[in-house]
């Protein structure tokens, strides 16, 4: 049969969207009943046994916990492993999925996962929606990841970008409640409030921003009372406090930590990333540029992973959304091509059997191999911004 007139082809050719959606509803499926189906894990420290879905039970369970006037951020070994290190916020608003039977409860938290992060991409002003799709296609790894994990980190992705989207849109209303809402998920995403620079309207920007976030932060009062949700906070921001000093996480301290034996001061690390972080926006007559301005994006996307001391292998699917706007909104060159082709090889694909056991286990994770491609394209994006050496892409 001729290729071109095979009407599944065809169809695939036709609606590359739809077949994506499709596929990642089917990962979301496939990896919740994975999750369920597999035999539970004994943990070395305390010798319990926990589900293959514990991140999700920790969610679970810290609504109940909520309720029940518990302290959210102490360890509970009998129901999961782990620590809940998310807000009191973000404990009442997963009662949804606490409330159903942790089947149904896990796919729908996987698919809510998947398709805001597959929404927020289409929505996205530009490219078409084929170079859409080839976004999503080469974020399908690390998708996979995270929602074999039942983690947030495809939601934060997704919230980022939303975040930018309606900011696109000049709707002051949203925009602002998704960045708040993860903010209240982790609070690393308040690195996006930088984008908030780019746009008119920034009295009315920082207003609803406040309005969002004091309604976020009093919430819980709703189940709790004002003294119980004061002692919550209390209790998460020391948590949060004890996490920044106990790790580097795949980072760039992780990376400078395994290659030369050096543990970098993490203070001084985040003020020179800020720093680099903010000097593309001292260029405010770029702030017209689409291009200018997506990129932007990316480099938020890419910065909350590659200098998070907690950062891990399923935190990726934040970085490689950015990397993956970056490389298919512009017109591909040849630096830009072989950056692409390593992310995807050396982050996405280094965690999977494709390298050999022993390859992994020796070099790629003690080096840390995983976000050098994100750290170096991270850094191009930077001297792209500075130089104006963006490729316009007419998609």
């Amino acid at each position: 049969m001729n290729i071109e007139t095979n009407p599944f082809i065809r169809f695939i050719a036709g609606k590359p969207i739809q077949v994506m959606a499709a596929i990642w509803l089917l990962i979301s499926l496939g990896a919740a009943i994975q999750q369920i189906s597999l035999s539970t894990t004994q943990d070395p420290d305390n010798h319990k046994f926990y589900t293959k879905y514990n991140n999700y039970v920790i969610f679970e369970q810290s609504h109940h916990h909520l309720l029940e006037g518990k302290n959210l951020y102490v360890g509970y070994e009998d129901e999961y492993c782990d620590l809940y290190k998310y807000s009191p916020t973000f404990a009442l608003l997963f009662g949804f999925f606490s409330y159903l039977h942790a089947g149904p409860g896990l796919v729908l938290w996987n698919m809510l996962n998947a398709m805001l992060l597959l929404l927020a991409v289409v929505i996205l002003p530009k490219p078409g929606l084929k170079m859409k799709a080839a976004m999503l296609l080469f974020m399908t790894v690390e998708l996979v990841s995270s929602v074999q994990n039942s983690q947030s980190n495809a939601l934060m992705a997704a919230l980022i970008i939303l975040t930018f989207v309606f900011l696109e849109r000049r709707n002051y209303l949203l925009a602002p409640l998704f960045l708040m809402v993860a903010v209240f998920i982790k609070p690393f995403a308040l690195v996006a409030l930088a984008l908030y620079l780019l746009y008119p309207g920034k009295l009315k920007l920082a207003a609803m921003t406040l309005f969002w976030f004091l309604v976020l932060l009093a919430a819980p009062l709703l189940v709790v009372s004002f003294s119980s949700l004061e002692s919550q906070y209390h209790s998460w921001f020391t948590l949060l406090q004890s996490d920044h000093t106990a790790s580097v996480g795949l980072s760039v301290m992780g990376l400078i930590n395994s290659w030369f034996g050096t543990e970098v001061n993490k203070l001084f690390m985040m003020a020179v990333a800020a720093t680099l972080f903010m000097v593309p926006f001292l260029r405010v007559k770029c702030y017209g540029d689409f291009l200018f301005r997506v990129n932007l994006l990316c480099s938020v996307l890419i910065w909350v992973v590659i200098f998070n001391h907690m950062a891990e292998p399923p935190t990726f699917i934040i970085a490689m959304s950015g990397v993956a706007i970056w490389f298919f909104s512009q017109s591909a060159n040849r630096v830009n091509t072989i950056l692409a082709i390593s992310a995807f090889v050396l982050t996405s694909l280094s965690p999977t059997d494709i390298f050999p056991a022993t390859f992994r286990d020796e070099v790629l994770v003690p080096w840390c191999i995983k976000v050098v491609p994100c750290i170096v394209i991270w850094g191009k994006i930077i001297y792209d911004l500075l130089n104006s050496k963006l490729n316009r892409y007419e998609g």
